[in-house]
């Protein structure tokens, strides 16, 4: 199957396009993934640090890893002020399965924590291709299971956590979401998927959409799923959710993507099938929005609709009450 190719050049409105031409060329180009993760550190060391609201607490703690694997670094986000029997999101950092760090959600987290009145944590999971599938799935599992068990001492309640992630992280939530339905829990309220990266087929039509090597693209995600597979055979639906036969007895979700995303073929149709086996579910697909473009032009007013909807979303699975 092929589809159309997205054409950012004519696709795009003005601010869009704007702030994609400044992006360097080969920003998420994935033939040297060392090359790619250096020169993301480059570009984000230029950014002037995030400033985090100071009644939000930071504390990194290393949890015990899944069956013998390695402790799992996690960072911690608590309001001074935390009402108790508070929410709990699990959170889950984005890089096609290759890139990024818990860092890069430092300012998100602490937003989210701060306006939901609830704990945040953050997972920082081992990346391909030096640790393919199953360590990145395991290590979001074990931080779940770490926030479960010690949800009293964080100040927040075990049957009120929920899982999220964006872009790879997206993924990663579906994968332990499922994990964790089949294991007997922890269990969830509420899955928050933003433009997640679910499916290793590359099949539909917008998986060929995207070329553009500023932005995630056919070439990056093909590499992205390599690296993270290794060749596994057969493909785990932990892996690649959208593989799975069984969507039933999952916590309601929320899926957000643009009309330009590689994804929103795979995505929607994952909504789709949520629906089919009586998952609630909300899908919004924003028009002329790429991927990550929600982060990179947050000022746009299509940018700020789709925050201001996300955390709508989320208030309402998190205090359902207010």
């Amino acid at each position: 199957m092929t589809g159309r190719k997205f054409n950012f050049e004519t696709e795009l409105d003005d601010m869009h396009r704007a702030v994609l031409s400044v992006l360097p060329e080969k920003l998420l180009d994935l033939t040297d993934i060392h090359a790619t993760r250096t020169g993301l550190d480059a570009l984000m060391s230029q950014m002037p640090a995030p400033e985090l609201p100071e009644h939000i607490s930071i504390e990194d703690v290393h949890v015990p890893g899944l069956d013998g694997d390695p402790d799992v670094l996690v960072r911690v986000y608590k309001p001074q002020s935390l009402p108790p029997e508070a929410p709990g999101l699990l959170w889950i950092h984005g890089g096609g399965m290759v890139l990024g760090s818990v860092d890069m959600d430092d300012a998100g987290s602490a937003a989210v924590a701060d306006q939901h009145q609830c704990v945040v944590v953050s997972v920082d999971y081992r990346l391909a291709p030096e640790n393919p599938f199953p360590a990145p799935l395991h290590d979001c599992y074990a931080a779940l299971k770490w926030f479960a068990e010690n949800a009293n001492d964080l100040g927040a309640s075990s049957k009120r956590i929920a899982i999220g992630g964006a872009s790879a992280g997206g993924g990663l939530a579906a994968g332990t979401a499922l994990m964790a339905r089949d294991n007997g829990g922890p269990n969830l309220i509420f899955q928050l998927l933003v433009y997640p990266m679910l499916d290793h087929r590359n099949e539909t039509p917008s998986s060929f959409g995207v070329t553009d090597t500023r932005v995630w693209n056919r070439d990056a995600n093909l590499a992205g799923w390599a690296a993270y597979l290794n060749g596994a055979q057969p493909v785990s639906p932990y892996a690649s959710p959208s593989i799975a036969d069984d969507l039933s007895d999952l916590p309601p979700a929320y899926i957000s993507v643009g009309t330009l995303d590689i994804f929103i073929d795979e995505d929607i149709e994952y909504a789709q099938r949520l629906s089919q086996a009586g998952i609630p579910v909300e899908l919004h697909v924003y028009p002329g929005a790429f991927h990550g473009s929600n982060g990179f032009v947050a000022e746009s007013p299509l940018s700020v609709r789709w925050a201001a909807d996300q955390s709508a979303a989320l208030e309402t699975a998190l205090n359902p009450a207010s």
